[in-house]
């Protein structure tokens, strides 16, 4: 019993010393990283700078002609990515585009409301004016003055009443 504590202690130094097998590379950026976990695939053997024990370095065995595929992988790769970035840009310029064919719609929309709310209050104010019983004037084509009859009255006040119907909604 007494070699316990010291056979406890022994199990605690293994555990500590797998707990420090860490992992450091460089990154493509150039900053150093720690992990427990190896480095990402495609990590140049060159960029990392500690293994934890026993860890060996992966052999990577090509055929002929495989220096050639995969520069040709990694061109296509940054193609894509290229391409994946100009849609990522048309869709970012339609997407601004169709904002502002929105925002301009919502003005006309606005500046319409406004209009027909002017006409709705002038026709309402020309009705009042048609019903207030006080003779009313037009002028002529030379210019004079004529006072309206009844008959030009009740043309006018429908003609008024229209335009509160299409207007004042």
């Amino acid at each position: 019993m007494r070699h316990k504590p010291l056979f406890i202690a022994l199990i605690g130094l293994a555990l500590a010393a797998s707990a420090h097998a860490q992992w450091k590379w460089r990154d493509a950026r150039g900053k150093l990283q720690y992990s427990d976990m190896p480095p990402p695939a495609g990590t140049p053997d060159k960029d990392i700078l500690q293994r934890p024990g026993g860890a060996r370095p992966a052999i990577v065995v090509a055929p002929v002609g495989a220096a050639a595929s995969a520069a040709a992988a990694v061109a296509a790769a940054q193609a894509a990515s290229a391409a994946s970035q100009a849609e990522l840009d048309t869709a970012a310029r339609q997407k601004r585009d169709q904002d502002g064919r929105a925002a301009r719609q919502q003005d006309a929309e606005r500046r319409a409301a406004e209009k027909r709310r002017e006409n709705c209050a002038r026709a309402q104010a020309y009705l009042r004016e048609l019903h207030s019983g006080s003779r009313l004037t037009r002028t002529n084509d030379r210019g004079e003055r004529v006072f309206m009859d009844e008959r030009q009255i009740a043309a006018e006040m429908a003609s008024a009443r229209d335009a509160i119907t299409s207007e004042c909604r």
